[in-house]
């Protein structure tokens, strides 16, 4: 029997030609938000690297639950930095170095640029000898410096020859073990109720170790190098898919801006969200494992991977080291790389991991040079997992004036235009930096002190 066409000025034929509109398509909604999730979502990934689960695992041995109320606290901060940093980027289409070379002096930029290089390079040495004394553990009597050597080699010739963005796609998989810590909390089965007045109500013990260790736990979240990384990020977003050209300000181009601002924020929030669950998923976890057994102080990989014995048994160890590897790989290429982006933009060279080697040599060689003193920084013979833990404090340390740089870039209208800080970025960004900066020079003090 034939098919009857419906005529195309009905309103079947209407409904005819609109059909799939008035069915739910959730999987093309869900593709549309995957599509929005980028330099935010590997912001997020990369802020749960070794140093994080370090510091985290410490904070829970040391202090149980003590420490819950952090996760929920710092994350609005952390996302209104975040959100600054991706905004700078998105509306200059300069990473933060160039912002402040072409607006700032050159003493503010030089100083910056070079805070950032040294936190970044500790960072990555941390995180290097973190990797390494995790696999040791599982393969006993191997040397540590082989190890680390081809991890600090792998890596480096990964992001010198594999575009980021792909490399970054399989090792987001990687990072899947930490879900680990989200399943041994809820097999742990803790009084829940007491879980959620400690996460609300903040516990403060006024001595320098509890000090210290806030300072380290703001550090590993609010870090120096995820500012510059994402504002980089975010520019080679943009260029990538080809939007809208820099230098005109037609209402089209506006309205385009606008909406990746908004796409930006939801990105951020995503990625950030994501992380601030898993780091208190780890405190938990080591605070309902680690601490009840005495173990208040971390010295190894093996001490740390004790609190996914619930989920794990004896294969904790194996869980562990695939989570700080997976994160390692992950984030050592965000570290060396938000380096060299501010290096390559306060010296005016040719940028960005998009770029072939041979048409960015001074960019490319900064990336290496960062791992390499990294690398170097494991002969001094800090414990690897020791370390993890001083990174994050300096990196909480050196987070204040790069804060405080910021919000003057994001408040300078000459620099953002229409795009300058609210109030509510104002406050949190005002706030953060306020606490980290009360919070380190008690740290350094009580150093001086004893």
């Amino acid at each position: 029997m034939a098919t009857e066409t419906p005529a195309p000025g009905t309103a079947t034929g209407t409904l005819a030609r609109r059909g799939h509109r008035g069915r739910p398509h959730p999987l093309r909604r869900v593709n549309r938000f995957l599509r929005v999730l980028g330099p935010g979502l590997i912001t997020g990934a990369a802020d749960d690297d070794p140093s994080g689960i370090g510091t985290y695992s410490q904070a829970g041995a040391g202090y149980g639950f003590g420490t819950l109320w952090v996760a929920l606290y710092v994350l609005p901060l952390v996302i209104a930095v975040q959100e600054m940093c991706g905004r700078i980027g998105l509306v200059t289409g300069q990473g933060i170095a160039g912002v402040v070379r072409a607006h700032y002096s050159r003493s503010v930029l030089y100083v910056a640029v070079l805070l950032l290089f040294v936190a970044n390079t500790i960072n990555v040495g941390a995180d290097l000898g973190a990797m390494a004394a995790s696999v040791q553990q599982l393969i006993p009597g191997v040397p540590f410096l082989p190890l680390l050597v081809v991890f600090a080699v792998g890596i480096l010739a990964l992001e010198v020859f594999v575009p980021y963005r792909y490399y970054a796609r399989v090792l987001k998989f990687l990072t899947l073990s930490l879900l680990a810590y989200v399943v041994t909390g809820i097999i742990i089965a803790p009084d829940w109720r007491h879980l959620l007045m400690a996460t609300l109500v903040p516990t403060i013990h006024l001595t320098p170790g509890f000090i210290a260790l806030l300072v380290a736990l703001l550090g590993t979240t609010i870090s120096p190098y995820l500012f510059f990384w994402q504002a980089s990020e975010e520019v080679e977003e943009v260029e990538a898919r080809h939007r809208q050209p820099r230098g005109t300000d037609a209402p089209r181009q506006r309205d385009a801006l606008r909406k990746q601002i908004r796409a930006l924020r939801l990105d951020t929030v995503f990625g950030l969200v994501a992380a601030s669950v898993t780091f208190w998923f780890i405190v938990m976890t080591a605070g309902a494992t680690l601490h009840p057994a005495g173990i208040t102080t971390i010295a190894s990989a093996d001490e740390a991977a004790r609190a996914l014995r619930p989920l794990a048994g004896p294969f904790a160890q194996q869980l562990f080291a695939l989570g700080i590897v997976g994160t390692g790989l992950l984030a050592v290429p965000v570290l060396a790389g938000s380096a060299a982006y501010g290096i390559a933009e306060a010296a005016g060279w040719r940028e960005g991991l998009a770029q072939r080697v041979d048409h960015a040599k001074g960019f490319y060689a900064v990336i290496a040079l960062a791992t390499l003193i990294g690398l170097a920084l494991n002969l001094l013979g800090i414990n690897p997992i020791a370390a993890l833990v001083y990174s994050a404090v300096l990196n909480g340390i050196v987070a204040v004036p790069l804060l405080a740089l910021i919000l003057l870039v994001a408040n300078n209208r000459a620099v953002m235009g229409a795009h300058t800080n609210g109030w509510l970025a104002n406050a949190l960004g005002i706030l953060t930096a306020a606490l980290m900066g009360v919070a380190g020079v008690v740290t350094i003090v009580t150093l001086f002190i004893h």
